[in-house]
């Protein structure tokens, strides 16, 4: 039977009045979901028990070092984790464990698991079923569908469908049968686990009429390292009155990192139009079909793994786990 290693982070499924006791919940969940026990060898541990907003690079280093400590005995990872920042997480993973050879899935609920009308109990017996087959990426199982976990965006906040991967077909689709699709990715490299994340990045969304002179203050000695800037369309941005790519190169002449995706779905091409070329003249990186998940914990990864400003900008043009298309 597959070894699955689950692991839970806090979030809606395991809502209950009092703190969670590892005991308990393990407990808890054989007894509410037996199913599971049909499935896989389950061991389950308690890593936080924290709302998601709360979850950020301090919790992602620790999941990746646990991944990398119990891979070779375990056959695959569930991790139980709460809707909000669940995106934000399974993309920093797909980063942080390079070269992956077996499923990490991510999963939670709009309801927790005692609750009628759960959607917890589908969600983990799906998202453990998962975990014991050979797919070796990081994927957000919800609602019947196993999304690339770095193409991943929560979409709604009331319907159970709350995940959506725009412009990526779902990796599986659990029904009667479970399909697994073709573009699951194999690992191109061996696993290199990178528990590592510099949160010194902002996010600039780009609107009209924004005043930039706003913005000139945050090169140093600010302590900024990285900016993602979502433009229009396939990275476009004013020219003319308030001009952006004035601003870029000002933040990547002191070092700052700059890396451009797009507020519609679809792609970065910043060789297209006058105002795209605008900025890759003056030294954005073309994000492609990055989301806002991917492309803050993208960079933070990118800031920590290597201190080589060259280095970082190769990989962050590469396509390092299905975020670029």
């Amino acid at each position: 039977m597959p070894r699955v290693l689950l692991l839970h982070t806090g979030g809606t499924l395991g809502m209950r009045g009092t703190p969670l006791a590892p005991d308990q919940f393990a407990a808890d969940l054989t007894s509410d979901v037996p199913e599971l026990l049909q499935i896989a060898d389950i061991e389950t541990r308690i890593v936080c028990n924290l709302d998601s907003s709360d979850i950020g690079p301090p919790v992602w280093a620790q999941l990746v070092d646990i991944i990398a400590a119990e891979r070779d005995r375990c056959d695959g990872f569930v991790i139980v984790h709460g809707t909000d920042t669940m995106a934000y997480t399974a993309s920093a993973l797909s980063f942080a464990l390079e070269g992956l050879d077996r499923p990490v899935i991510l999963t939670g609920a709009q309801r927790p698991l005692r609750e009628l009308r759960t959607d917890a109990r589908r969600n983990l017996a799906d998202a453990v079923d998962l975990a014991s087959r050979p797919i070796p990426e990081v994927g957000i199982c919800f609602d019947g569908l196993l999304l690339r976990g770095c193409r991943a965006k929560k979409t709604h906040m009331h319907d159970y469908r709350a995940f959506d991967s725009p412009g990526c077909e779902p990796l599986a689709r659990l029904g009667i049968d479970v399909l697994v699709a073709p573009h699951v990715r194999e690992p191109l490299g061996p696993f290199r686990p990178c528990p590592a994340f510099d949160p010194h990045v902002l996010v600039v969304h780009v609107t009209p009429g924004m005043p930039t002179s706003a913005l000139h203050p945050l090169v140093p000695p600010a302590s900024l390292r990285g900016v993602v800037l979502v433009t229009f369309g396939v990275g476009t941005a004013p020219t003319a009155r308030d001009p952006v790519a004035p601003l870029v190169r000002d933040w990547v002449e002191h070092g700052i990192e700059v890396l451009v995706i797009t507020q519609s779905a679809g792609w970065v091409d910043l060789s297209l139009y006058e105002n795209s070329r605008a900025l890759a003249d003056a030294g954005a990186i073309a994000g492609g079909r990055m989301t806002i998940e991917a492309g803050v914990t993208k960079m933070m990864h990118a800031l920590a793994r290597s201190d080589d400003p060259q280095d970082r900008r190769t990989w962050l043009e590469r396509n390092v786990a299905g975020e670029l298309g």
